[in-house]
C-alpha cells in the first residue's frame, strides 16, 4: 500500500462533507508564491453562537454580537480572532489573539503565552482553542499553529501540540475545533490538514464558504498579504449582514 503524505486536498473537500467544522484557521502561500494567505471562519449552533460579526478595526479584526440584546454569555464569543503587530500576524478562535500579541511584545514567544491557557471552560464540549501566527523577513514567513484540547472527557488536563512551518508555495495548513456533529462535539485530532491555496482571493473565499455547512457557517474573513510589497487584500462575509 501506497501513501502520499504529501497530498493536498482542496478547502471544499475538507470541509463540504463536515456538518460541523466549529471555528477554523487556514494559513499557507499562494500557489505563485508571491501571498501570504489568511482565513478564518465561525461556526455555530446556538442561538448565542450564531448572534455575531466580524468588523475591521484598522488592520485587526472584531467580533461583535449582531443583535447585542439576545446577549447570554459574551466571554466566549466576543473577542479579536485577527491582530497585526509589527512583522507579525495573529489568527485565533478566542481571546488567548490578545495573550499572544501581549507576550510577543514583551520578546516572548508564541509557545510561552500559550503555556499560560486552556482550551474553553465550556464542558462536556471542552472546545479547544485554536491559534496561528505568521512572522514575515526577507520577503518571505514562517507560521506556526497551535492546539489547546482537554486531555480527557472530564476536562482534568490540557494538552498542548504546536506545528512550526516554513511557506512553501501553493500549501497551506488548515486546523478546525470539530470533528464534526455531535454531543458532546469531537474535538478536532491529528495535524492540520494540508490543503491548496490558490491564487485567486475570491475564488479561495468562495469556495470555503460555500462549502460550510448553510445552517451552521456565520463569518468567514480571508487575508492575502504581498511578500514583496505588503500590500494587503481583505474579503469578509457575515451571513448577519
Amino acid at each position: 500500500m501506497t501513501m502520499n503524505v504529501y497530498h493536498k486536498d482542496t478547502m471544499k473537500d475538507l470541509v463540504k462533507d463536515n456538518p460541523y467544522v466549529g471555528r477554523g484557521i487556514v494559513i499557507g502561500k499562494t500557489e505563485d508564491g508571491t501571498k501570504a494567505a489568511f482565513a478564518y471562519f465561525i461556526m455555530g449552533r446556538s442561538e448565542n453562537s450564531r448572534n455575531r460579526v466580524f468588523r475591521e478595526e484598522g488592520e485587526d479584526v472584531m467580533i461583535y454580537p449582531f443583535d447585542e440584546s439576545k446577549v447570554e454569555d459574551p466571554s466566549l464569543i466576543i473577542y479579536a480572532p485577527v491582530r497585526k503587530l509589527d512583522g507579525k500576524l495573529i489568527v485565533t478562535n478566542g481571546d488567548q489573539t490578545d495573550t499572544i500579541r501581549d507576550f510577543v511584545v514583551e520578546g516572548k514567544s508564541f509557545e510561552d503565552a500559550l503555556e499560560t491557557r486552556e482550551f474553553e471552560p465550556d464542558g462536556p464540549n471542552w472546545t479547544p482553542r485554536i491559534s496561528g501566527m505568521a512572522t514575515f523577513a526577507d520577503g518571505d514567513f514562517t507560521y506556526k499553529m497551535s492546539i489547546l484540547k482537554s486531555a480527557d472527557a472530564e476536562g482534568t488536563a490540557c494538552n498542548r501540540f504546536t506545528y512550526s512551518y516554513k511557506a512553501l508555495a501553493g500549501v497551506g495548513h488548515f486546523i478546525h475545533t470539530y470533528m464534526g456533529d455531535g454531543n458532546p462535539l469531537p474535538t478536532f485530532c491529528g495535524e492540520p490538514e494540508r490543503t491548496i491555496v490558490p491564487n485567486d482571493i475570491d475564488a479561495w473565499l468562495e469556495e470555503i464558504w460555500t462549502n460550510l455547512n448553510e445552517q451552521n457557517k456565520i463569518s468567514i474573513y480571508v487575508r492575502f498579504v504581498d511578500l514583496k510589497t505588503g500590500e494587503v487584500e481583505n474579503r469578509m462575509i457575515n451571513k448577519n449582514a
